[in-house]
């Protein structure tokens, strides 16, 4: 569909873009995301350099933009862009900012990456018209106990004339 092809790059820009930049300037992104970091890095098992946490969450961001951009798995791709923005906007914490200008704009931030984070969980869950993974198991499984219904009623059936046979075999 048309507005897949154009929605799906458009949302993926802003991923692809931000990801390029936490690579270039890691050291930068650093001190905003060393909170977070730190909370995150040990009951993940995940190294606790900053810089490092950075740059991964930008390579994810940019293989996930490039990825979903290209309509390529879009439903992974929008699910690995949804996990690497968890992070990025924990570290809009406008709630402490006691400068109004700075709480505006990480308040900002933070309701900004809220709305794409939305915008990826409908990517994510989008089967482009196609049944779902959900709704494939249950008619399986509806197909699976109709035939086990099948099953038992003939089992009967046959168990009734069996009998019958025997009833009329003895007299």
């Amino acid at each position: 569909m048309i507005v897949r092809r154009i929605a799906r790059p458009m949302l993926a820009s802003i991923f692809v873009l931000g990801g390029v930049n936490a690579l270039r300037y890691a050291a930068g992104h650093a001190p905003a995301a060393e909170p977070v970091a730190k909370k995150i890095a040990a009951p993940l098992g995940l190294p606790e350099d900053t810089e490092l946490l950075v740059r991964v969450n930008g390579a994810a961001m940019v293989g996930g933009g490039a990825l979903l951009a290209t309509g390529k798995f879009p439903r992974l791709a929008s699910t690995l862009l949804a996990a690497s923005l968890v992070p990025t906007t924990a570290t809009h914490q406008f709630w402490n900012e006691t400068d109004p200008e700075a709480k505006q704009a990480q308040q900002v931030h933070f309701f900004k990456n809220l709305s794409l984070l939305g915008g990826l969980i409908l990517a994510a869950v989008d089967t482009e018209g196609k049944p779902g993974v959900t709704y494939r198991a249950k008619l399986a499984s509806d197909s699976v106990s109709r035939s086990a219904a099948h099953a038992r009623k003939a089992a009967r059936r046959e168990a009734k004339l069996a009998a019958l046979q025997a009833k009329s075999a003895v007299n």
